[in-house]
């Protein structure tokens, strides 16, 4: 029996990666952190912007960098125009091959998807 919910699915899927213990290091919502704070040159305004703690996502990218060997935040401290957190040209890497990356899965899983749903609405 057809049915019409299956016209109305819609895909979701977070993409991550872990060390060989499968800890996480780096996943959607970490890549998006680093991506507002190259945006914005701020972790205070990343973290305003995203809506999440401080203390919480520098400790997170504290252990990232600790996980992957090398820096990705390049810190200065206030002054009179306020600080900046910066990434790394390692950090602008990896957030250009992960965007390269998720831009591919999302075109692949997309297409296997819509082949879900034909296979859900067909007769057979």
């Amino acid at each position: 029996m057809k049915t019409k919910k299956y016209e109305e699915l819609r895909l979701h899927y977070k993409i991550w990666f872990t060390d060989d213990n499968d800890k996480g290091i780096l996943g959607d919502g970490k890549y998006k952190i680093l991506k507002a704070i190259d945006e914005s040159g701020s972790l205070m305004s990343a973290c305003e912007n995203l809506g999440i703690t401080y203390r919480r996502t520098w400790n997170d990218l504290k252990s990232i960098e600790k996980q992957l060997g090398f820096p990705l935040l390049e810190k200065t401290r206030g002054g009179a125009d306020g600080g900046s957190t910066i990434l790394t040209p390692e950090g602008k890497k990896l957030i250009r091959a992960f965007d390269d990356f998720h831009e591919k899965m999302d075109e692949i899983m997309q297409y296997h998807f819509a082949l879900l749903k034909q296979q859900l609405l067909s007769d057979e």
